[in-house]
């Protein structure tokens, strides 16, 4: 297997099927040196379990997934998902401590989609701001960065009705770039006419938290969630969009994350080597900047 480039993390999605020791373990002996860990498998080991296994493992910590899905109307349910973010942001920060040297405290927030029954995409949208403005004092209390991703537009129904790099920036405005910032993820932007002007613009703002790479390509699965490839294996166009990211002033380690069904089914080596590989080949020749001094917050 060729070297990892040292500003490649793996997303532990990519290797879903793994358990986090596992995917800690197959990680750490890849000599991938970052990961994004997600909530599902950190809370069943429970959260001083993972910290210390994650700390065991002399990784660098890049990313937790995921908090956000708070679209929804005043009342109980809104209340309860409010209450989990808030949790997460305490799970991203216990994480990032325990981690190795140059770890971030970056919670990704996917927004949510519209209410059941709801056409209200406007109002969605404004309790996505109000939602923040709820979570910053937690966030900034902890030195957690939230990462509004926004999401292809396929997905605005049930997921996201964030859709565009523009609109996570608009909604990250009122908010310090240390409290809120951005996710920018190949997969869900790289259609956008106005991606890169908007590139920069995070850039100068000091709000791209987490640079996420995967691959597009057709015909998408009957699931459409499940439609990542390996950086390479598809449309997408790494390099103006990694050297948009890179000359916006982003000098952090970068995440693979891929969901798919056929590579979640292969072993973690195998896709840890060919995610190595296609990274490798398309992402790093435009990397400008070997620092991995991430513009995020950092813990002490």
């Amino acid at each position: 297997m060729s070297a990892p480039d040292p500003r490649l993390s793996i997303n532990q999605a990519t290797i879903k099927r793994a358990s986090l020791k596992e995917a800690l373990d197959a990680t750490a002996r890849a000599g991938i040196s970052g990961v994004g860990l997600w909530r599902e498998p950190v809370q069943e080991v429970g959260l001083d379990t993972a910290a210390r296994m994650l700390a065991d493992s002399g990784l660098v910590f890049t990313t937790h997934c995921r908090g956000g899905f708070f679209t929804m109307t005043p009342g109980d349910a809104r209340n309860a998902s409010l209450d989990d973010n808030r949790r997460a942001i305490e799970e991203t920060a216990v994480l990032s401590a325990a981690a190795a040297p140059g770890s971030t405290a970056v919670l990704v927030l996917v927004a949510g989609g519209l209410p059941e029954g709801s056409r209200d995409l406007i109002g969605a949208r404004e309790r996505v701001r109000d939602a923040l403005g709820e979570l910053s004092a937690d966030a900034d209390a902890a030195g957690v960065t939230l990462a509004i991703e926004p999401l292809h537009p396929m997905y605005a129904s049930d997921r996201a009705v964030v859709s565009t790099l523009g609109q996570a920036l608009d909604l990250a405005a009122d908010f310090s770039p240390e409290t809120v910032g951005v996710a920018v993820d190949t997969f869900h932007i790289w259609w956008d006419p106005e991606v890169l002007p908007q590139i920069a613009r995070a850039g100068r703002e000091g709000r791209i938290a987490t640079y996420q790479v995967c691959d597009w390509k057709t015909p998408l699965a009957a699931d459409v969630l499940l439609s990542r490839h390996y950086p390479g294996d598809g449309v997408i166009d790494f390099a103006s969009l990694t050297s948009a990211v890179t000359a916006a002033g982003y000098t952090g380690r970068i995440e693979v994350e891929i969901f798919n069904e056929e590579i979640w089914s292969s072993p973690p080596e195998e896709v840890l080597r060919r995610t190595v590989a296609g990274f490798n080949a398309a992402v790093s020749p435009s990397l400008v900047s070997p620092s991995l001094v991430s513009p995020s917050r950092q813990q002490p």
